[in-house]
This record gives structure tokens, sequence and C-alpha cells, in this order.
């Protein structure tokens, strides 16, 4: 069927409805191709669609390690740098196209599989994701590098990107973002995702050059058509108003108005028709998008004197078809939300399997987990917002819900690789974190039920952790409390470890490094007086003293360690002091006032850890009797004062096992 012909004067403009009837646009057969575009504009119908991303690929060339400058600064850029600069050269040697229009936008239109953002969706004008903060990039001549990445102009995009590189790579090294430590990171994020933008651009030519891909080219077809539509639209109008209107406005005829209701009718009636052959989230986002953005835009007819009309017209889409559309779009895009995340876990998995460290960035163990999840549900709720504030909110219900679900299978996936190790377990806990802070300040009041999912998913991370430095330090406490002990310093070897494994936690978010590093404390001490209490050998006499002694070097260099690394369990300091004076006090009667401080400094302790502390002394059954009956009164009041256990919710004595036979012990003394 041919195109529509423009309206022209003579006779066959009495009829505006006649006129308005040529709109009728070729049927769409077959597939039509994707558009690259992921947020709604106006006026886009009247360019050409790019075709999609070059993958995740394409990302990881910005993220590779160079051999001059600092791995974490020009590492990101560098690889992508030469790899574009080939593709640049070849694209220019081969005269591609400088300026090729654009076609209305679809979300997160890809062309193979399913499309996850930074990484695997469509990087052609992406700026940043959510939480790692905005800065434009220089313009050079008028213009900034994503114009002249959307203009097609890629080599002079490809130089300008390199010269903010190299600045930026100079700066760090000068040290100016000392005061400003999340400067540099928000800077390199818009480097590498400009660079990500110029791949994508690439792989569009490179497409369109070999021809036009099968997949996905449903929405770009739609998106081409909608585009042909707008503009026969406007340019009949134009000539309407340029050579119908003044004919009969001198006989005071309406003739603009009666033309404009007839081509809006037109118009409405071939968009209900597109609408019954929409299929799939894409091209129902291209006919919601059109209809919001494109034709309701006030300058759709592209001049300032020019408006759609004065008075209201119909609705471009009855209300219980623009529902339907609606609805149809969200069903999809859920199921194609869960595919996004599908395919980021797909992504981490294959990282994992390279056996390679993570990132460091800004000091911080670095994955890309957050950034991808950022780009996701930030492209598609800025898309939905462009239609309604209604499809939003249902857009951001739907994010909830998938990443929801995608914690705790990305949780598992990652507990049974082989990639289970401080810098990878470092990485997921601070893109946990990451996540948690970002996505409640963007959107609040949306997020909040992923905190308690996000929270146990750093939980379980940071309990990992422990568990493999507990693996390496625990059969080194068997030798506490032995004749051995008294003569050697045991105890260096676990501090060593204790050190190391301090060293990855300083690539770990502060507030949850803290937190770790405040468990690690806490493990030494429960270990140290867990083999106290139960101890191998008992000592008698001199050795009992030397005992004492040791006891309270170790404690002083468990201190000293743990306050140089930076712990703030400062509660922790007096628990194994206590316990060394009970062993070492000369004068019995004291005793009794170094179980009170025990016991007030630890409110968890129970009378089993008592019966074990006294029964280290041999100090007779009476004594030992009275002072157990002093302790449990102690114990009474702490409860009833504090309500239970712990004080603050600290734990110590409450997680020590002593032995069950210690009532017959002392008994028998």
């Amino acid at each position: 069927m041919s195109l529509p012909r423009t309206v022209t004067s003579g006779p066959e403009l009495h009829s505006p409805e006649g006129a308005a009837k040529k709109l009728q646009t070729p049927p769409v057969r077959g597939t039509w191709r994707a558009s690259s575009e992921g947020t709604p504009s106006t006026h886009r119908e009247d360019s050409w669609p790019g075709l999609g991303t070059l993958r995740r690929a394409f990302s990881r060339t910005s993220q590779q390690a160079s051999g001059q400058a600092p791995e974490e600064d020009v590492g990101l850029f560098q690889r992508s740098s030469r790899f574009l600069f080939r593709s640049l050269r070849r694209a220019q040697d081969d005269g591609s196209p400088a300026h090729q229009p654009q076609a209305t936008a679809v979300p997160g239109v890809m062309t193979q599989g399913p499309e996850v953002p930074s990484r695997v969706m469509d990087g052609g004008r992406r700026q940043s994701s959510a939480g790692v903060g905005r800065e434009e990039l220089e313009p050079e001549a008028g213009k900034s590098v994503a114009d002249l990445i959307t203009e097609r102009r890629l080599l002079p995009a490809f130089e300008q990107l390199r010269q903010l590189e190299v600045r930026l790579v100079a700066e760090k090294a000068s040290h100016t973002f000392e005061e400003d430590p999340t400067g540099f990171a928000r800077r390199a994020m818009d480097v590498c995702l400009h660079y990500d933008g110029l791949a994508a651009e690439i792989g569009a030519i490179v497409r369109e050059t070999l021809g036009p891909d099968a997949e996905a080219e449903g929405a770009s077809g739609l998106a081409q058509l909608l585009a042909e539509l707008g503009h026969l639209v406007r340019s009949d109008l134009h000539k309407v108003r340029r050579e119908v209107q003044p004919a009969y406005s001198a006989a005071g005829l309406p003739a603009w108005e009666a033309y404009l209701r007839a081509f809006h009718g037109a118009v409405a009636q071939r968009l209900q028709e597109l609408a019954q052959d929409a299929r799939g989230c894409e091209q129902l986002y291209v006919l919601l998008d059109w209809a919001a953005n494109v034709y309701g835009s006030p300058d759709f007819l592209g001049a300032p004197d020019l408006t759609l009309s004065t008075e209201p017209l119909p609705p471009l889409l009855a209300p219980a078809l623009w529902a339907r559309l609606q609805s149809d779009y969200t069903s999809f895009l859920e199921t194609k939300i869960t595919s996004c995340f599908d395919s980021i876990l797909q992504l981490e998995q294959s990282r994992w399997a390279d056996a390679k460290a993570p990132d460091v960035l800004q000091g911080l163990y670095h994955t890309p987990l957050s950034v991808d999840v950022h780009m996701l549900v930030a492209e598609h709720v800025k898309a939905a917002g462009a239609i309604s504030a209604e499809l939003e909110a249902t857009t951001l219900c739907i994010c909830t819900r998938a990443l929801s679900l995608f914690l705790p299978r990305f949780e598992k996936a990652f507990l049974e690789s082989k990639a289970v190790n401080e810098p990878h377990l470092g990485a997921n806990i601070n893109a946990c974190e990451e996540l948690r802070t970002h996505l409640l300040t963007r959107f609040p009041g949306t997020f909040e039920e992923l905190e308690k999912p996000l929270v146990a998913a750093t939980c379980t991370f940071q309990k990992r952790l422990l568990q493999g430095l507990q693996c390496d330090v625990q059969p080194l406490f068997r030798v506490l409390c032995t004749k051995a002990w008294l003569t050697q310093d045991v105890l260096q070897p676990i501090m060593d470890k204790v050190v190391a494994f301090a060293r990855h936690l300083e690539h770990v978010a502060p507030l949850r490094a803290q937190e770790t590093l405040q468990e690690v404390h806490r493990y030494v001490v429960r270990e140290y007086l867990a083999q106290v209490l139960s101890p191998r050998e008992r000592f008698r006499g001199e050795e009992r003293m030397t005992g004492s002694q040791k006891m309270g070097l170790d404690s002083q260099a468990i201190g000293d360690t743990f306050q140089g690394l930076g712990s703030e369990a400062t509660w922790l300091d007096q628990a194994i002091p206590c316990v060394a004076d009970i062993l070492g006090e000369t004068y019995k009667d004291d005793i009794r006032r170094h179980l009170e401080t025990l016991i007030g400094s630890y409110p968890d302790i129970r009378r089993d850890h008592v019966l074990a502390i006294l029964a280290l002394r041999r100090l007779g059954r009476r004594r030992n009797q009275r002072l157990l009956q002093h302790a449990q009164y102690l114990l009474r009041a702490a409860a009833e004062a504090g309500g239970s256990g712990a004080a603050g919710g600290h734990v110590l004595f409450e997680e020590i096992e002593v032995p069950t036979s210690m009532d017959l012990l002392i008994t028998c003394i």
C-alpha cells in the first residue's frame, strides 16, 4: 500500500474528513526493528532508531587495568579507549554516517535476549546510575560528549572523552579528590558510561551496515511507522494553515478547526488499529509513549504559532483502551524485569567463574551488581514516569518485588560458587550497602520493604567472612591454658591472622567493616575465655600465679591490637582481666569484689560460668558456696534491673559453654 499523500489545495480540500482519511499508513507486517533509546522524549519521530547495545563486553573493556597509571584510576577506561579508537578509525575509513536521526524511543529495547542496564542494556545515551551522582562532562565547541554520540560524530566524541579521561587521572594523581573522596568515583562513572554509549553506537552502525536483525525489530518498526505518521500529520496541517485557511477565513469559515478535528480523529482511528496488533513490552511502550509524549506534546506541530486546538479534543485513545494498554505493558514488564535480573545473575556467575579478584574503586571492593540494579530500576521507572504517575508507581512495585526475589537467589548462588573469599564477600557487602542506602534515598517510601532482605544478605556475607577467619584460628586457641602457654607466646599467631584479615576490611564499607571488626574482637575474647573456663591442665601455686599474669599480658595484647585496627568494642576490655584477677588474687576476700565487677560488666554471665571460674582457685567448699550465693544475688538484681541477659545488646558469656558436671566438682573440693 502506498504512503498517504499530503494535503493539496483545490477542490479536494473542501472535505477535511476526506483529507484526514489519507493518513491511513501501511499496515505493519512481520517483525519490527528495535530502537536503542531508553527514555521518552518529544519530537523523536523525525529520526531513525539506534539498534541496541554491544552487550556487557563493551562495558567490561572500560573497567580493566592499565600499565602506567594506578590500577583503580586508568584501569576504568584504558581498554575501552583502545578498542573504541580502533573501531572509530575503521568507521571513519569506511565512511560511516555521521548523522542518523532517531525514532520514538523504547525503554531498554535490545537486539537479543533479555537486557540489563550498564553492562547489558542499551548504553547509547545513558548518563549515570542512582546514587552515583552525575557530573556534566565539559562540552567542546558547544557540543557535549552525549550530543556528539547522539549525532554520531563518534571520532570527535572519542577524542573529547579521551581528554577528559587523561585530565581525570591527572587530577587523581595530584590528590585533587582528597577532600571529596566520592568525586573521583562519580566522574569516573560518567566517563565509563559515555564510553559504553560510544561502544553501543558503534555496534548500532555495524548492525545497520550488515542489515536488519530479525529479533526485537517489532518496536523500532512500529516507532518508525508512528514517526512517519507524525510527519505526515505535521506537513499536511502546515499546508492547511498556509494555503487552505486563508482561502476560507475571508468567508468566516473555521477551516483550521475543522481540518484539525478531522486529522485528530483519523490519527485516533489509526492508533487504535495499531493497538490491536501491539505485542510485547516494547511495542506497547512505543504506543503509550507516542500518544502521551509525542502527539500529546504542545509543540507537536513544530511551530510556536500552531497548537492542536484551543478547545479540548477527544482522547486520542479511549480510556478503556488506554487502561488496557497500560495493564498489558505492566504484565510484559514484570516478565521482562525478572528476565533482566536473571541476566544480571548469569553475568555475576560468569565473573565468579573467571576467578578474578574484584576491582578496587575508591578504596573499596567493587562489583558492578549495584550499578546494574540501579540502572535497571532507574531506566524503567523513568520511562514509566514519562507515561503517567500511575504507571511509574506500578513499575516501582514491580522492581521492588523482583529485587526482593533476586536477593536470596543471588546470595545462594554466590555461596555455592568457588569465588567465596574475602575480596568477593567484601564486594558483595558493599553492593548490598549501596543498594540499601541509594535506593531508599532516590525512591523514598517505595523500597522500605527491601530493607529486611538487604540487611539479611549483608549479615549472611558478614557471617561467611567471619567463618573463614574462625576456621583459620580455631585450632590455635587449643594451645592456650597449657603448660606450654605459660612459657611461650602462643597468642601472636592468632593476632597475626587477625591483622591480615583486617586488611580486607579496609576495602569494605566503613559501617559494615566496623561491625565485622567488632565481631572478630568479640570472637577472640570469647574463645580465649572458653579455653580458660575449660582448661586442659589445672594450675596450682606458682603456676596459677604465672597463668594469671600471662592472662593479663594477653588481654593487653588483644586490646592494643584491636584498638590499633580501629575496633570500637571497648566493652570487651574488662572480661579477661576480671577472670585473671580472680585467678591470681592473694587476698581471698577480694575475690568477692572481682566477681561484682565481672557480673556488673557482663550481666549475661550464668551460674555455670561463676562455678567454672571459682573452680580455677580451689577455694574450698564453704567459701565457694558463699561466693556463689552472692553471685546469684547479683545476677537476679541485674536481671530485674535490665530485664534480661546482656546489657546494651552485648553478648559474651552467654555463648560460652562450660562442663555440666561443675556442680559435682565444686562439691568434691
